[in-house]
């Protein structure tokens, strides 16, 4: 192909915004996904607590998403969902893996598979909580696929296993010590590692800009996938200056370990995006910021219902933050609905891969509308669908009820099911905190999300049980 018709075909791959004809047709992708951050729990977000001014940039800079949800209540089905592009469901994923012998399937596509077909070098850094991370003498076992197995090149994660994650859990030193528990690319890192004496926020920033400036130096164009274990329990102090900087008169100490976790986090954050300016990556770079569920014991999600471990809209609905400089346009407010599962498919148009057809991938891509074009309607998406095992709510404050296992969404409805049996409708655009169970109100939109729910349940390998005692926070 001659040089200038090959241009021609990569600008048509990703719209864009104000191109610069000197870039590269592919950008580099960067996804910050926190761990139980609630929806008010950046300052952009509207917190009056903690202050994260890094993240904000990225959001000034960007668009903010207000109506962006998980497709799980707790960790492992939200992150199945970004890594596949499925419904967790799907997968038969209705609650977080047990660290012993969950796993995603090796032979299911993955976005850093899509990603790494396509020319990108691939790094997972953090949590990951989708199997596959035991030790034996230093290696990581192979009974189970891990990170590499599913499409990143480089990966450095916390060993997850029990007892060990259990008991640093319960004596409060996963951060703290994070670094002596350390796995990259299948081997545990020692005490000649400059990893191992690091808080464990710092171990995954430092390890981000690492790949980072390794595949700049490359040239090539990298995925970045950083799940933050920042702000899941155990509630830790970090270190200063966090800790010092969000003392504040009569709160907690788990409030107060909460707010430097956070702010330590979005330190590491502004540490990144300061080497993105340094190597001139910036104006290249997608950022995606979200959470993988709402807010659990120390979160905030404002006025919403639940928390994390139910699925009212406090334990699903999260924030979301979209820049790319040139393409997406800043200072901009999107009350579009989106989903976890939305992540993949729009990551694929970013880089100009085309998903397989034979898959059933689950969520839309958001590009379009990010980059100014029009919103996806609820014709085109379909009706939304989540369910879980029920769990007990994580966090202090009154639990809703009725409880449910299942949930449908089309437009401003949400229907919510246990065992099969409607309990529950809201007008989630005019009552966002599900105050008003309009159930008898409307039997015909009942009638039919209730189909709509009842058949896509019966499609999925394991159906949702009913409320039993649930799992402990500590346990996830």
């Amino acid at each position: 192909m001659k040089p200038y018709l090959f241009l021609a075909a990569a600008l048509l791959l990703v719209p864009r915004i104000g191109l610069n004809a000197a870039e590269p047709s592919k950008p580099n992708i960067i996804l910050f996904v926190a761990d139980d951050l609630g929806y008010r729990d950046l300052s952009c977000f509207g917190s009056p607590a903690v202050k994260t001014p890094h993240i904000d940039k990225i959001a000034a800079g960007g668009t903010k998403m207000t109506s962006f949800y998980t497709a799980g209540a707790v960790c492992s089905p939200t992150r199945a969902s970004i890594l596949t592009g499925r419904y967790p469901a799907r997968l038969g994923i209705l609650q977080h893996f047990n660290d012993r012998d969950g796993f995603v399937p090796e032979s299911v596509p993955t976005v850093a598979k899509l990603l790494r077909s396509a020319g990108y070098a691939t790094a997972h850094v953090g949590k990951w909580h989708l199997g596959g991370l035991h030790v034996e003498n230093g290696v990581r076992v192979t009974d189970q696929p891990g990170p590499r197995q599913h499409g990143f090149d480089d990966y450095q994660c916390q060993i997850e296993q029990q007892p060990l994650r259990g008991k640093m859990g319960k004596e409060k030193t996963l951060y703290r010590k994070g670094g002596t528990v350390l796995l990259q690319n299948d081997k545990q890192l020692g005490e000649d590692s400059p990893h191992y004496t690091k808080h464990l926020t710092d171990a995954q920033g430092d390890a981000a800009i690492e790949f980072i400036k390794g595949y700049a130096a490359e040239k090539k164009p990298f995925f970045l996938n950083l799940w933050w274990l920042v702000p899941h329990t155990p509630y830790e102090p970090a270190p200063e200056p966090h800790w010092s900087a969000t003392a504040a008169p009569d709160i907690s100490e788990p409030q107060h370990c909460f707010r430097s976790m956070v702010q330590h986090m979005d330190a590491k954050v502004g540490q990144i995006m300061r080497t993105l300016e340094e190597l001139k990556l910036t104006e290249n770079t997608l950022i995606l910021f979200t959470s993988d569920n709402g807010a659990a014991s120390e979160g905030n999600i404002g006025t919403l219902s639940g928390g994390k471990g139910m699925l009212y809209e406090g334990g699903l609905r999260v924030p979301f933050i979209a820049s790319w400089p040139g393409h997406i346009p800043a200072g901009k407010d999107l009350p579009q609905f989106g989903i976890s599962t939305d992540i993949l498919p729009t990551l694929c148009a970013v880089a100009g891969v085309t998903p397989p057809s034979d898959v059933p991938f689950d969520g839309r891509s958001l590009l379009p509308t990010l980059t100014g074009g029009p919103e996806i309607s609820w014709e085109q998406r379909g009706t939304a669908f989540w369910a879980m095992n029920v769990l007990v709510l994580q966090r202090r404050g009154p639990k809703p009820s009725p409880n449910s296992n299942a949930v449908a969404r089309k437009d401003q409805w949400k229907l919510m099911m246990l065992d099969g049996k409607p309990v529950a409708l809201f007008d989630v655009i005019k009552d966002p905190d599900e105050k008003a169970n309009v159930l008898a109100d409307h039997p015909e939109i009942v009638k039919a999300l209730e189909a709509d729910l009842t058949t896509w349940l019966k499609a999925n390998p394991e159906q949702p049980r009913g409320a039993g005692k649930g799992i402990g926070a500590s346990e996830e």
